[in-house]
Parts: C-alpha cells; sequence; structure tokens
C-alpha cells in the first residue's frame, strides 16, 4: 500500500471519530457542507468546539431532541463551545442545513 493510501485511510478514520478526553477541548468542523467528523468520542468534562472552516457559508449548531436554544449563526471562522458532562448520546444538526448532522458520545 503506497503512502497516500494510507494517508487516505488514516483520514477516512478521523472523519468518522475523534476521541476526546476530560477536560479537553475536541475541534469539530463545519466543511463542505458537513461536520467533520461526524461522530466525536469524548469522556465527561470535554469541550467540543464546533467551527466554520466554509468560505462563504453560515451554520449553527442545533440539539433538537434536548431541546435546546440553537447556537449563534456562525460566520467563516467563527466557532461556538459546549461542554458535555453526563455520559450518552447528542445528536445535533445545523440548523439552516438539516442534511447537516453530527453526534457526540459521551463515554465514562
Amino acid at each position: 500500500m503506497g503512502g497516500r493510501a494510507i494517508l487516505m485511510g488514516l483520514a477516512a478514520a478521523l472523519l468518522v471519530a475523534a476521541p476526546g478526553w476530560a477536560g479537553e477541548t475536541v475541534r469539530v468542523g463545519m466543511e463542505r457542507m458537513q461536520f467533520v467528523p461526524k461522530l466525536v468520542k469524548v469522556k465527561p468534562g470535554t469541550t467540543v468546539e464546533w467551527v466554520n472552516d466554509e468560505k462563504r457559508t453560515s451554520h449553527s449548531v442545533l440539539f433538537e431532541k434536548e431541546g435546546l436554544a440553537e447556537s449563534d449563526r456562525l460566520f467563516p471562522g467563527e466557532s461556538w463551545k459546549r461542554t458535555f458532562d453526563k455520559p450518552g448520546l447528542y445528536p445535533y444538526v445545523c440548523g439552516p442545513h438539516r442534511e447537516m448532522t453530527g453526534v457526540v458520545e459521551v463515554v465514562p
């Protein structure tokens, strides 16, 4: 397997799940109309930061199932953070682009 193929495989694995540990901040990008990575696994006490990496489009973060208010609209280069303290699955969407979905999984 060539070096490029190995790097592509590693990049694909990172798009699926990025681990985070208590007290850390884990980054989720917003690019090409998707959250990258779509799934992050973190320990309680971890902060997740969503960063808009688009060039022209604004996005938001909305945890509908929890009934929380939508984040402010994030324009290119802007970010929003949330700290997760309790184990569980936290699905979310982009308010204006419902096809953009992601999940934060908090594991003990």
